[in-house]
């Protein structure tokens, strides 16, 4: 299987959060491959870049840079839109409205066929429609 890393879990690997890291390294193997994608990205960049000027900001930039360099970066063709579509009129006609942005990330795991891994329970009202999410909820919260 291929996994797609959410803002969430991204963040928690910044940290070097070590039950996140055991539970990633317990999901793959050799002919697995773990990505993220150009939402989450810009996600990440845009929380550190609105931190002000200093040490914590270098620092999560370092880290931003290393963790984007280990981790392939999945753009999204047009199929994306498709899947976007469809997760944004379910989530509406349910009452469960969700982010744009998280909306966009579940949309590229569908289109790549990913399991999406994460920390936010938002995904989960939407698993139902072929989405499929590994919760590391439950590690994160070991952490803490």
């Amino acid at each position: 299987m291929d996994y797609l890393l959410d803002s969430s879990t991204c963040s928690l690997l910044m940290a070097h959060t070590p039950n996140v890291i055991a539970h990633l390294d317990s999901l793959s193997d050799v002919n697995d491959y773990v990505f993220t994608c150009t939402i989450v990205r810009g996600e990440i960049l845009y929380g550190i870049q609105r931190l002000p000027t200093g040490h914590r900001r270098q620092v999560l930039e370092n880290q931003a840079i290393n963790l984007f360099e280990e981790l392939p970066c999945l753009a999204l063709p047009k199929e994306t839109a498709d899947y976007y579509a469809t997760l944004k009129s379910h989530t509406e006609q349910q009452g469960t409205p969700m982010s744009e942005n998280d909306l966009w990330i579940a949309a590229t795991a569908m289109t790549f066929n990913t399991i999406l891994v994460t920390a936010d329970s938002d995904f989960q009202r939407i698993s139902g429609l072929g989405l499929q999410v590994e919760d590391c909820a439950h590690v994160k919260s070991l952490c803490f």
